[in-house]
């Protein structure tokens, strides 16, 4: 049975091969994480962002150690080895302490090369400018899920927001997965300044791949 939690009109869709390029911007081929830059996941628990953001720590774990920071205590190791990320080079940390989250997140860029950090609410916006500060001088590539509000202007290289999922093999919390397809939204610099709407295709497996560019908004369709 299909679960669909997306409204959005997937018409028209334009079937893109597997992710090879290095660059996201564009032609979006690819998710991996640019180092020293900060790529910021937001939307709701349930749309599959917390896979994508574990997902794209999977090609830097071959080269060196990654880290998760895990502030809803609820982030498996085991997730995280699904998506290709290699066991012996992740570190897990909780905390969910605001005052000691900023101190936690800098000590961990000091020795790794990627970073999936959740970001808990409340936490002062210059200690995200001094984090992305020093991700950008230590390049460290982040994916940072940002909660509430989301983060502040300036920080992300690139935005990423989810918009709605579909699901297949599990109903009402029962069964395997199969596959998801999860919609998202791409902004800012990272996404040459386009707003555009794209959608990932999971399989359940390691792989996560883009399969389609559905929709260009106005701004898109007006420069062009």
């Amino acid at each position: 049975m299909n679960n669909v939690g997306s409204v959005d009109d997937l018409r028209g869709r334009r079937a893109l091969p597997e992710l090879q390029a290095e660059s996201f911007v564009g032609d979006y081929r690819s998710l991996q994480l640019q180092p020293g830059r900060v790529t910021e996941l937001v939307g709701v628990p349930g749309t599959g962002l917390t896979r994508l953001g574990l997902k794209l720590l999977a090609e830097h774990s071959k080269r060196s150690h990654v880290v998760v920071l895990d502030t809803r205590g609820w982030i498996s190791p085991e997730a995280a080895w699904e998506t290709g990320v290699v066991p012996e080079r992740l570190v897990v940390v909780r905390c969910d302490d605001v005052t000691l989250w900023p101190k936690v997140a800098a000590a961990l860029l000091e020795g790794v090369r990627a970073a999936y950090i959740e970001v808990p609410a409340r936490v002062r916006d210059r200690d995200l400018r001094r984090l992305t500060a020093l991700a950008r001088a230590r390049r460290v590539a982040i994916a940072m899920r940002s909660t509430g509000k989301g983060l502040p202007i300036g920080i992300a290289h690139l935005r990423l927001r989810a918009i709605g999922v579909t699901w297949e093999g599990a109903d009402r919390g029962h069964g395997q997965l199969r596959r998801r397809r999860l919609m998202l939204e791409a902004s800012g610099k990272g996404a040459a300044g386009v707003t555009r709407r794209f959608e990932v295709e999971d399989e359940g497996t390691d792989v996560v791949r883009v399969v389609s560019d559905v929709v260009a908004d106005q701004a898109r369709r007006t420069v062009g």
